[in-house]
């Protein structure tokens, strides 16, 4: 652990080169050239430190997840643990593809809509990022962030399993979230439907599959839209997001 001397000594030093830049028009030649030599020297080890920092953060994506008693799969997707090129994106078409297995789908004749992802600097926000979205003038019916669960997810999946998504949200203007829970046996297809309660910024969803009547010999895939209710001129950042799969505790 850094201490607090270090710390303390961190702050002067950026303070002292602060100092040094509003004054070197004023600095004598020589003393310049030393500097200089100094200041990339110290360049280079700043950029080994920020991409180091950036790797062991980003590393811990699928940890610090929190799981249920006996919890045999948690995943968060991608994009709140993986950098995405381009960060942001304006007048967002319909599919887009965030990454492997999250879609955001809207109808709207002309999107006005922007996606962004932005790094988390939130000391009790396990996510390295948040998906942010602003939504202007909004002439659709719907719009939803789909999460097409991996196949880990969903391998042995039976009625004895319930779900749990848990999502860190924060909003400009109130909104409803609802999560719905489709999962595909054969030509059926389940769904369950919560609202998110967002009262405290921590949403949270559970899917209880006993109370379901899903062919578990023939489950193919699941996947959970993630539905936004009456988006127009509201910014919703999506701070972390997660899903974890457990069997329920025997009575």
């Amino acid at each position: 652990m850094v201490g607090f001397l270090e710390k303390r000594l961190l702050r002067k030093s950026a303070q002292s080169w602060a100092k040094m830049a509003a004054e070197a028009a004023s600095l004598p030649a020589p003393e310049l050239r030393t500097l200089r030599r100094t200041a990339a020297r110290l360049r280079v080890s700043l950029d080994q430190f920020s991409a180091a920092s950036e790797a062991a953060l980003l590393s811990d994506g699928q940890t610090e997840i929190q799981r249920p008693d006996q919890c045999d799969w948690a995943w968060r997707p991608d994009p709140w643990c993986v950098p995405r090129r381009p960060a942001g994106l304006a007048e967002v078409s319909s599919p887009h593809v965030l990454s492997e297995g999250v879609t955001l789908f809207h109808d709207c004749a002309r999107s006005e809509i922007t996606l962004r992802q932005m790094r988390n600097d939130y000391p009790d926000i396990a996510a390295g990022f948040s998906t942010v979205l602003d939504v202007y003038r909004f002439d659709g019916s719907f719009l939803s962030l789909v999460l097409s669960l991996p196949e880990a997810g969903v391998c042995g999946l039976n009625r004895n399993h319930y779900y749990t998504l848990r999502a860190r949200v924060a909003w400009e203007n109130p909104i409803e979230i609802y999560a719905r829970l489709n999962v595909q046996h054969g030509p059926n297809t389940e769904q369950m439907v919560r609202q998110l309660d967002l009262t405290r910024g921590d949403g949270l969803a559970e899917f209880d599959l006993a109370y379901g009547s899903i062919n578990e010999k023939r489950v193919e895939k699941a996947w959970i839209d993630l539905i936004f209710e009456r988006p127009a001129m509201n910014q919703v950042q999506i701070h972390d997001l997660t899903l974890t799969r457990a069997p329920r505790a025997d009575m």
